[in-house]
């Protein structure tokens, strides 16, 4: 059994701006790197042997951040990577009144069934490449939502929002 310590990024400048980011890069704020560092501190003492990451900045840097008492280096994965929001990315999410209504959006929005997929595809990878092991991932709002969802066979919306840097733990 391969133990995964589910976490979210910690907040962002776009997050506290309401800002859809998707797969842009993003940038951890004061808060996010503190949340980051709390994390890091309250997990010193467990024995993780893997860490890895979304391939995009803020997970990069919030895994680092969590790593850097164990003294890890951090192995990045696209498969982890928020889901793509398309023409919506770097819009003000307040504006986007349609995002309620997914029969609105744009073509160029990653389906919820790729979504799923990546994330069946990331637990997979997760397994094959840490048999037996503690596993500390850093992912994003959809993407380990969508990895929960896949987890527990429920409906995405049955799966309670992760705030940042939350922390959730899935036996694969």
């Amino acid at each position: 059994m391969t133990l995964l310590y589910l976490v979210r990024h910690g907040e962002t400048v776009d997050n506290a701006h309401h800002i859809m980011q998707g797969q842009t890069p993003g940038q951890l704020n004061e808060n996010g790197i503190r949340q980051a560092e709390e994390v890091a501190d309250k997990l010193k003492d467990e024995a993780i042997d893997a860490f890895v990451s979304s391939d995009l900045r803020r997970s990069i840097h919030t895994c680092e951040l969590i790593a850097r008492p164990h003294g890890m280096p951090v192995t990045t994965t696209p498969l982890l990577r928020e889901r793509d929001w398309g023409s919506f990315t770097g819009k003000y999410i307040p504006e986007l009144a349609n995002l309620n209504d997914p029969s609105l959006w744009p073509d160029d929005i990653e389906s919820l069934d790729a979504l799923k997929r990546r994330a069946k595809d990331f637990m997979v990878w997760l397994k094959e490449q840490y048999p037996g092991q503690k596993v500390l991932a850093v992912g994003h709002g959809i993407i380990n939502k969508a990895i929960q969802s896949v987890y527990y066979n429920k409906p995405m919306n049955e799966i309670k929002p992760m705030s940042n840097a939350e922390i959730r733990m899935i036996e694969l």
